[in-house]
């Protein structure tokens, strides 16, 4: 996995004066076990803490056989998971079947299409990254869910500075200060993956983008694309389609892996 990246492309210029805050002493990481400054995605989809030093968290590429056969092992996390994903969307269509039994499906289109947007983001980053690819196709999608997924290309509530730099000096094995002249103390980006952070180099006094990967990202991502292959082995059996959908998903997870091990975001 490679959680960390530098690049020189900046995103925004440093203010004349800026306000700079390191900490010479290392500082603890923080858990979400702790509730301690844990950002509102993750407790949203608060298993990503919690697979942060899972086995899956270290996967150096996109391996189904793999990732099935370290799930195996945690029949529990995928039961759970698997029943967190079927009663969320269970309510979700629910709740519209009773729309279009009372006749008000029209006038609630907006209202469903903002509630199916916040549970994208309760269910973290796979279905996140699955709206927005969705979100980028106006012929499949009507009018109120395209507004609703767009949100969801730049609106991702940062994780915590503090987890951020201590992902930096644990990767990079140098204290902040050490590294950087300057940093900015907040993100100036931040999507489902990750962050970035503007900071200039000490030593050359080069100004880079740094990316920080979120902490358990890839084993939730992981684990949800097992369940995807597992759901679409099962329409493929019912022959309710032609198309091989493990095969499209392999696709797009191989592509999605990619860009984690590139921390792109």
């Amino acid at each position: 996995m490679a959680p960390l990246l530098l690049t020189s492309s900046p995103i925004h210029s440093f203010p004349a004066t800026p306000k700079l805050s390191f900490r010479s002493k290392p500082r603890p990481i923080i858990r979400a076990a702790a509730g301690l400054e844990v950002d509102s995605f993750t407790k949203k989809s608060g298993y990503l803490f919690q697979l942060s030093a899972f086995e899956a968290e270290s996967l150096l590429d996109y391996s189904p056989s793999r990732i099935a056969a370290i799930y195996r092992r945690k029949p529990l996390i995928l039961l759970r998971r698997l029943i967190q994903i079927s009663t969320t969307f269970g309510k979700w269509f629910g709740i519209r079947y009773i729309d279009n039994l009372m006749e008000r499906s029209d006038q609630m289109f907006k209202v469903r299409a903002a509630e199916l947007r916040k549970i994208l983001v309760e269910l973290g980053p796979a279905y996140i990254k699955i709206a927005q690819a969705v979100s980028s196709r106006p012929d499949l999608i009507p009018p109120s869910y395209l507004d609703e997924l767009s949100l969801l290309q730049d609106r991702i509530t940062p994780f915590s500075t503090e987890v951020a730099l201590d992902t930096i000096e644990k990767e990079l094995g140098l204290q902040i200060d050490e590294l950087f002249s300057e940093i900015s103390p907040e993100p100036v980006a931040a999507a489902s993956l990750g962050q970035v952070y503007q900071a200039r180099l000490r030593r050359s006094g080069q100004v880079v983008a740094v990316k920080v990967q979120r902490p358990g990202v890839q084993a939730a991502i992981s684990l949800d694309i097992l369940i995807l292959r597992f759901l679409a082995g099962v329409v493929k059996k019912a022959g309710k389609f032609n198309t091989d959908l493990q095969a499209v998903i392999d696709e797009w997870a191989s592509s999605l892996f990619r860009n984690m091990l590139r921390t792109s975001y």
